[in-house]
């Protein structure tokens, strides 16, 4: 479990805690003493004395501490409003739980499904290649790609993606909201007439309805600005799809961190690479 609590100040830490708050967690939690040199004999620092600790306690006392350090990092994220840098940290945290309570794993809801990295290889190499052909081709290839894209995550498309020249239709649903797709690999950026069109179809549908805007080429920064802010469309370019890919991050999960962001802000478009800075 190293990475999901080392990300906040690197190998041999824990989360935030300093030295003297690590000793106070682990004697409020569980009444224990962590500054025991018997905890210390694979070395001193906090991620090592966590790991002894949790090597030669019980499993009752494994779980108690790992909910806690699980709300200590919850709160942490929180506080300093930073999107999970862990890709399925969640589902790993549970998995964890399940193996030491004895209970059986909760099957992975479909907008947590992560793929191998070989499949992530692939798509990567699928989405460069879409790149070199023709316009014609282009629109077909990059609709095959982006359905099985999004059936790869299981965000349950309600319609066959549809090509009109490299325009491309279709819908998905993720966290039981409906989204519909607009998606477009031109040659220049989307300005803000595309913006408005795009969300005008939205508007002519139910009220609850949301969507997302991808565009390969990206957008322009007066587009950005002249559509404004608090709308009902997320906005994704192709650099967002490939440094996901690149990078192995679920496809649902950033997209539900561009939702949570454009909720917050109001900003319809946050790249991949700040959400997620290395």
């Amino acid at each position: 479990m190293g990475d999901l609590v080392e990300f906040v100040r690197g190998a041999g830490f824990v989360l935030d805690f300093s030295d003297a708050s690590f000793s106070a967690f682990f004697a409020a939690e569980l009444n224990v003493d962590i500054e025991d040199p018997k905890f210390s004999v694979n070395g001193g620092s906090k991620g090592k004395r966590l790991k002894c600790f949790l090597q030669n306690c019980n499993d009752a006392d494994a779980v108690r501490l790992l909910a806690a350090l699980w709300e200590h990092r919850s709160d942490h994220l929180l506080r300093t409003d930073t999107p999970d840098p862990i890709p399925n940290s969640e589902q790993r945290y549970q998995a964890l739980l399940s193996r030491l309570s004895g209970q059986p794993q909760a099957a992975p809801k479909p907008e947590d499904m992560v793929l191998e990295g070989r499949k992530f290889a692939k798509f990567k190499n699928d989405l460069l290649e879409v790149g070199t052909l023709l316009p014609h081709a282009r629109g077909y290839a990059f609709e095959a790609f982006l359905k099985n894209l999004f059936d790869a995550f299981q965000l349950a498309a309600r319609e066959p993606f549809r090509v009109r020249g490299e325009q491309i239709d279709g819908s998905f649903e993720l966290d039981n909201e409906v989204y519909l797709l607009e998606a477009k690999w031109h040659g220049q950026a989307i300005g803000v007439a595309d913006l408005h069109t795009f969300h005008g179809k939205i508007e002519q549908k139910a009220a609850w309805t949301r969507g997302l805007f991808l565009s390969n080429s990206g957008f322009t920064e007066e587009g950005l600005a002249a559509f404004g802010r608090g709308k009902r469309v997320i906005c994704m370019d192709g650099l967002d799809l490939y440094e996901l890919l690149d990078r192995e991050i679920s496809l649902s999960q950033v997209l539900k961190i561009k939702v949570r962001r454009a909720a917050e802000t109001g900003a319809p478009f946050v790249r991949v690479r700040d959400l997620y800075p290395r």
